[in-house]
């Protein structure tokens, strides 16, 4: 896993995972993975899975041709409301790129270190789910 800045401002951390590294096959499966590991941690609510290929298609944006499919996994951990800023930075979501041979998983990082560490085990466990 890779810690980043897109567009030198966003810190994000991002894996590449050949499909010869992961029991996951397609999106459903990395998208049905990581329900399960919302779903297990009780400080972390599932909100639903966003399609961002089919909305970029639908509103004829550009897409680059070695992306098959885009979804985004959205959640959250909130923890706390110490302040109305923190909303500014929730929900959290996770990218899914499948890009044939590979996936790309990306997130952007959270002010929360726990978050942080959870999400980062959660990718890093798409290696070992096979």
């Amino acid at each position: 896993m890779k810690q980043t800045m897109l567009q030198e401002k966003y810190p994000i951390f991002v894996a590449e995972i050949g499909k010869d590294e992961t029991a996951c096959q397609g999106i459903a499966d990395i998208v049905a993975y990581l329900k399960e590991k919302i779903a297990n941690n009780p400080k972390v609510k599932f909100i639903g899975v966003f399609d961002h290929y089919a909305h970029t298609r639908d509103i004829g944006g550009e897409i680059n041709p070695d992306i098959l499919a885009a979804v985004d996994v959205i959640f959250c951990f909130g923890f706390a409301l110490p302040n109305p800023q923190v909303l500014a930075v929730r929900p959290r979501s996770i990218g899914v790129v499948d890009l044939g041979d590979k996936f790309v998983v990306s997130f952007m990082e959270a002010p929360m270190k726990p978050a942080n560490e959870a999400m980062e085990a959660w990718i890093k466990g798409l290696r070992r789910a096979a």
